[in-house]
């Protein structure tokens, strides 16, 4: 397969219509519906459901956008990496996290950064740790900002400086808002939003010991403040999440008793060939964290 038609290919799925991803890619439409016959006749499967006047993906064609989507990001990545000479510290980093409270340190770097080198830019990817390290083997991201518990004996990693402090967030109105702090035993049947991670599930069942045969999953999800908001509003339960900044007018937030936090690390690739950006990158980090926060 091309690379050229992998980005046909792309464009089609986006715009599930043949006209329309034609006129932007500026071909005909019988030049466009041509490759992408080859393309089914070369990998022997069908990608598409072709109807009057769109088209969607079959399973094989879904697979396929997730796999063309990498190796496209790959390739633009490569190239941007090669074409910067070997003293010109320019290029994209990108980093992949979750929602953490760490990104604030993290980004105070990430500026501070840019404005030793202007010419550099940071791509960030928002997604579980599971993902975030998918995408670090593929070699689509360069770090990850992860909360553990995480396996991190294939990496090279920095400790975050901020502890990650878990909490319920519930609807003022609740029996559980008139508690200052929320026990297992308070939640005990309670409907719960929880993490979809199973390493998290985990941390989560040990801080509930014994009251972990009561728990009452109602959802899991994986990321989102602002999902995990609109299912408490609208009833579905109480969420266990990180601590953020919740303004809304009908949540709250209470803290754990006891008290349970998770520490955060970001990490890179123990066996990558750094690129210059990424090697002073790595330096700026340490001396950044180094000099700015006392060690937990």
């Amino acid at each position: 397969m091309e690379l050229r038609v992998l980005q046909y290919f792309l464009v089609v799925a986006r715009e599930e219509n043949i006209t329309r991803a034609a006129a932007f890619l500026n071909i005909t439409q019988p030049t466009l519906s041509r490759q992408l016959m080859q393309m089914e006749e070369e990998l022997g499967v069908k990608l598409f459901h072709r109807g009057k006047h769109n088209i969607l993906l079959t399973e094989e064609g879904l697979l396929l956008r997730r796999r063309a989507q990498e190796i496209v990001d790959l390739t633009i990545k490569t190239e941007k990496e090669l074409k910067h000479g070997a003293e010109v510290i320019s290029g994209e980093i990108a980093i992949g996290c979750g929602e953490a409270r760490n990104m604030k340190p993290l980004s105070e770097m990430m500026a501070s950064f840019r404005r030793k080198y202007p010419d550099v830019s940071f791509q960030i990817y928002t997604a579980i740790a599971d993902d975030v390290k998918e995408r670090l083997e593929n070699g689509i991201l360069d770090m990850g900002l992860l909360l553990e518990p995480v396996e991190i004996s294939r990496y090279h990693y920095v400790r975050m400086p901020l502890e990650e402090k878990w909490r319920v967030l519930m609807r003022k109105d609740s029996a559980l808002a008139e508690k200052e702090r929320i026990t297992p035993k308070d939640l005990a049947g309670y409907p719960l939003i929880i993490a979809k991670r199973l390493s998290v599930r985990n941390e989560l069942e040990n801080w509930f010991r014994q009251a972990a045969e009561d728990l009452c999953i109602a959802c899991t999800c994986n990321l989102s403040h602002s999902n995990q908001m609109d299912m408490v509003e609208n009833g579905v339960g109480a969420a266990l999440t990180m601590d953020f900044s919740c303004s809304h007018d009908m949540l709250c937030l209470r803290p754990f008793e006891p008290e349970l936090t998770s520490g955060c690390v970001l990490v890179w690739k123990k066996d990558m060939k750094l690129s210059l950006v990424m090697t002073r990158f790595v330096a700026h980090v340490k001396e950044y964290l180094e000099n700015n926060f006392v060690p937990r």
